[in-house]
């Protein structure tokens, strides 16, 4: 009887230290497998990646298209001093330049990835340029330089001289009677900003004025003028025949893919030269 409880006892022992041995190992092995911050590698780590475009309207306004993967939550550095946790964020930049963006995406582990990319904001280039045949009266043609500038249905054609002048050779002159006209139709892009500038100069008696307008597309009756035109200045300055005076229109092209450049004067000789179009930026 003494023996067979002598190795019950042992049984027990060695049973009991098994056991223990066994629930250790279990336990270590699960520990091992929790899905805790740092237990074991993200088995699908975030990829942070992401497009952006311009906007057509306004090319500084940036919007950013995001591309990553395994993540939920993100942060955006625009690179301007700007940021943002949306997850496709539209950015409107103040200045030109080029700009480090970078973007953090994160799982629900919170592992992070990151991207980082130049973005350039600089204005669009356009494909096409409006061209002024003639623009500073310096190209002799046919008839004394005004061949580019003639409508006969409007008034009588431009006076061509040789002093004063703002560049060149030669200049576009009005005589005071006020019954002549410049008219140059030329080619632009439908609604886009331009400016045209010029340089023009008046005698300083008696008082009179120039005006310069933009006229939509082709015009041949001198009544449609008003009607047609899409912006206007009249200038005054009679400071010094002898010195030109910078002048420019800022005008949207609209629907029209022709604009007419249209001058004439009332009550004083006036002078006008070196026309130029640009396309206005933002």
């Amino acid at each position: 009887m003494q023996k067979i409880k002598y190795f019950y006892n042992k049984w027990l022992k060695v049973s009991y230290l098994s056991m223990l041995a066994i629930s250790l190992f279990v336990i270590g092995a699960c520990q091992e497998e929790l899905p805790e911050v740092g237990s074991v590698p993200d088995k699908t780590p975030p990829s942070a990646n992401f497009s952006f475009t311009p906007s057509e309207a306004n090319y500084k306004e940036i919007s950013f298209s995001n591309l990553s993967l395994s993540a939920i939550s993100y942060s955006w550095d625009f690179g301007d001093g700007v940021t943002s946790t949306e997850k496709n964020p539209t950015h409107t930049y103040t200045q030109d330049g080029s700009y480090t963006v970078t973007l953090i995406a994160k799982d629900k582990l919170e592992v992070t990835n990151t991207y980082t990319t130049t973005v350039a904001v600089t204005a669009p280039v356009s494909a096409f340029t409006p061209e002024i045949l003639n623009a500073g009266f310096d190209e002799e043609g046919s008839d004394s330089y005004r061949d580019n500038w003639r409508n006969g249905d409007l008034g009588g054609a431009i006076q061509i001289t040789s002093s004063p002048i703002h560049d060149g050779v030669k200049a576009a002159k009005l005589p005071s009677a006020g019954d002549r006209i410049g008219y140059q139709l030329i080619t632009v892009e439908r609604n886009k900003q331009y400016i045209l500038s010029f340089y023009y100069t008046m005698k300083t008696s008696p008082a009179g004025s120039l005006k310069v307008a933009i006229l939509a597309g082709e015009v041949k009756d001198p009544t449609q003028i008003d009607a047609k035109t899409i912006e206007s200045v009249t200038l005054n300055d009679q400071t010094d025949a002898s010195t030109y005076v910078k002048g420019s229109i800022t005008f949207n092209s609209g629907d029209n893919a022709q604009v007419a450049i249209y001058f004439t004067n009332t009550g004083v000789e006036s002078r006008i030269d070196s026309f130029s179009i640009e396309e206005k930026q933002n």
